[in-house]
């Protein structure tokens, strides 16, 4: 369990780090014109670089704390928060008709939803 647990807490850092830094870094226009991200040409700048900047937290929120040991309680509410960030996305997604982009974000809300489950039942670090 604890593998699993290490694993789907790796990958959804991934998927947080890549979004971050797009969000992040990109200009605005830019993440407009790719697939999904329709919804950056509504949205001020200021907010797309804040999810930006809380999707990089969460990637580091997913695993550092566990890595050095350091307060990793933080894991499972940093896979909290990305459920709540996941709900927004599909809410935000399906109002542009993106479903595929809804499907891959209840995908990513579910290995959170495992993240969280597990951290704080099973396989706990305080165990």
């Amino acid at each position: 369990m604890d593998v699993a647990l290490w694993i789907a807490a790796g990958l959804l850092a991934a998927v947080a780090l890549t979004g971050g830094i797009s969000k992040a870094f990109m200009p605005k226009q830019k993440l407009a014109a790719a697939p999904g991200g329709e919804w950056t040409g509504r949205a001020s700048a200021g907010f797309v670089k804040a999810l930006g900047v809380l999707e990089l937290l969460a990637a580091l929120g997913l695993v550092l704390p566990a890595v050095t040991g350091i307060v990793p309680a933080l894991v499972p509410v940093t896979a909290i928060c990305w459920v709540a960030l996941m709900i927004g996305a599909m809410i935000t997604h399906a109002r542009d008709g993106g479903y595929k982009f809804v499907a891959l974000n209840l995908a990513y809300l579910a290995v959170a939803v495992f993240i969280a489950w597990g951290r704080l039942g099973p396989a706990s670090f305080t165990a």
